[in-house]
């Protein structure tokens, strides 16, 4: 008897479709930003700045050293991004309960209304192409993401949570 639950062998994919794959992600990139650049912009802030809101709200009272890991940028790019979401009052930054050394970040009101705007017409997009293209579509969308993350730490914050590790 057949497994139905085991998955089907992808077909061989040539060297065009993984082009066409590729600018298709350039396409759907430059449409999914649009909307928060110009959000960003009354700001004068760019997608760096959208990058720390987005991982800070979505991650309050995390440190700076958890956030560079992340972004996998230098740690004077962050503090000049920081700085000015700190100066705007968008993020505030405590010390650690265990080491007064690290810097715990969370957004402010302000911040986490920011984030809102920001978030929502990306929000509203991704919502509206899952519904088109339906559960099956989804999981094999989410198994492709997956696959293009290089790095093994970060593809596992996407594992679902088990009793062990909620």
């Amino acid at each position: 008897m057949t497994d139905i639950k085991a998955p089907v062998a992808a077909p061989f994919v040539d060297g065009d479709e993984v082009r066409q794959g590729i600018e298709l992600l350039f396409f759907a990139y430059r449409d999914f930003t649009a909307e928060p650049d110009a959000i960003l912009a009354r700001y004068d802030f760019g997608r760096a700045h959208h990058r720390v809101i987005h991982f800070v709200g979505r991650h309050p009272r995390m440190t700076v050293g958890e956030l560079l890991a992340i972004l996998r940028i230098t740690k004077q790019s962050l503090n000049r991004v920081l700085g000015q979401l700190v100066r705007q009052g968008l993020v505030d930054h405590y010390p650690g309960q265990r080491d007064r050394r690290q810097r715990l970040l969370e957004l402010t009101l302000k911040g986490r209304e920011l984030e809102l705007q920001l978030s929502a017409p990306q929000c509203a997009r991704i919502a509206n192409a899952y519904r088109q293209a339906g559960t099956p579509a989804v999981k094999g969308f989410r198994e492709v993401l997956l696959g293009i993350i290089a790095n093994e730490e970060d593809r596992c914050r996407f594992e679902p949570a088990t009793p062990a590790n909620r």
